[in-house]
């Protein structure tokens, strides 16, 4: 049974696959197999928490990709992709966490009845998903295949969204608002960590109006203090404290779709190298904002956060941002382009980003970050619409 309700049209998933085709046939692959989920599901819909064994989807130049992956599973791309079932291959459970068969045997064996099993092959081979055990059991079942990297190769493809999904980050951004202004109500000296982070999933998952929260392809981050210093510190139980900053790195997410949003909260007076701080990289943001324009390059943006920063002496040494959209745990970033010196990438109308210039010094952590829009003309359009301070709770 197909869906009852797609996150897109035919027409949207056709544009897709007829990209990948285009970049596999760049790559002058025979076939492409992506286990990333994030890919799995721009491509074909594919929507479960299933991730934790192997599974992936096939893509072929002539026919409709199949859907690989547990067999219990195999419901859940029946209700979910856009392609027939018989484009869905489950494998026996036998498979599952086995010492003597592994999963890629099944579909070395689904490969070579598609008449490929002498073809190039692309496969994710740095991706989170993909393991060594695997990629060696595929080589010893495929022997007169060639297996090709192509880790990226769809998640290029993802780089510039289309309207449809647009409307979904808008969505999230309304969720990512949401869930700020609930932080910055509610955070109280004495308040634990964990019961301010069960208010946030709350929020988070009740969304806003009929636009329900799914999950965030990451946990809240919030470490105050010198732990704020450290930038994915979670949560503990431990009472907020007056005298300390805690910045909040958040996102709503709305069909899969995510708009990371930072900021950060004083409790008390805050002292003045903080201030210093804050007007430094308010200063950056707006510059790096005016930069990020389509023609421009992705490095660009980070060269003019990097100056307001440099005369106030604060050095940062990350990049300052990443594509976002669609993400499954652990990370809601595409791993494709880097706001950073060395990145020429020429920015596109429809790219969107995290624009994420955190502060991580040796005591101390400041984060006022913003997702943002390439458009067609003019600076980035912000996702949210929230003051672009250190917020501060006397």
């Amino acid at each position: 049974m197909p869906h009852s309700d797609p996150a897109f049209s035919r027409a949207e998933y056709d544009r897709r696959l007829a990209k990948a085709r285009a970049a596999m046939a760049a790559a002058g692959l025979d076939a492409l197999f992506v286990e990333d989920p994030s890919n799995m599901a721009w491509l074909t819909g594919y929507e479960g928490w299933s991730f934790y064994v192997h599974q992936g989807v096939l893509v072929l130049q002539d026919a409709d990709p199949i859907w690989w992956g547990r067999n219990q599973d195999a419901n859940g791309a029946r209700k979910t992709v856009w392609m027939s079932n018989d484009r869905i291959h489950g494998y026996a459970d036998e498979y599952v966490q086995s010492t003597v068969r592994h999963p890629m045997q099944d579909l070395a064996a689904l490969i070579a009845d598609t008449g490929i099993a002498k073809g190039r092959i692309g496969v994710e081979l740095d991706n989170y998903y993909y393991s060594a055990k695997a990629h060696l059991t595929l080589l010893a079942e495929l022997p007169d295949a060639e297996l090709v990297d192509a880790n990226t190769l769809v998640n290029w493809q993802r780089a510039v969204k289309s309207d449809e999904e647009i409307a979904l980050m808008r969505k999230a951004a309304r969720i990512s608002e949401h869930v700020t202004d609930g932080v910055l109500e509610r955070i109280e000296p004495g308040m634990r960590k964990n019961d301010l982070v069960a208010q946030i999933y709350h929020d988070a998952v009740t969304g806003v109006g009929e636009d329900w929260g799914d999950y965030a392809a990451i946990v809240p981050l919030l470490p105050s203090g010198p732990d704020a210093a450290a930038p994915h510190l979670t949560w503990d139980g431990e009472p907020f404290k007056s005298g300390e900053c805690t910045f909040f790195e958040l996102s709503g997410c709305y069909r899969r779709y995510h708009a990371p949003f930072c900021r950060s909260v004083f409790l008390g007076k805050p002292p003045d190298y903080l201030l210093r701080a804050e007007a430094a990289l308010v200063e950056g943001l707006e510059a790096g904002l005016e930069a990020a324009r389509a023609g421009n390059q992705a490095r660009d943006i980070a060269f003019a956060l990097a100056a307001p920063l440099e005369r106030a002496g604060i050095e940062r040494g990350a990049r300052c941002g990443y594509p976002i959209g669609l993400s499954y745990p652990p990370d809601w970033g595409e791993r494709t382009i880097s706001l950073r010196p060395e990145d020429e990438t020429v920015l596109e109308p429809g790219m969107t980003f995290h624009f994420m210039p955190g502060l991580w010094m040796d005591d101390w952590g400041l984060e006022i970050t913003e997702p943002i829009l390439i458009t067609e003309s003019g600076p980035a359009e912000c996702f949210c619409n929230r003051p672009r301070k250190l917020f501060v709770k006397p």
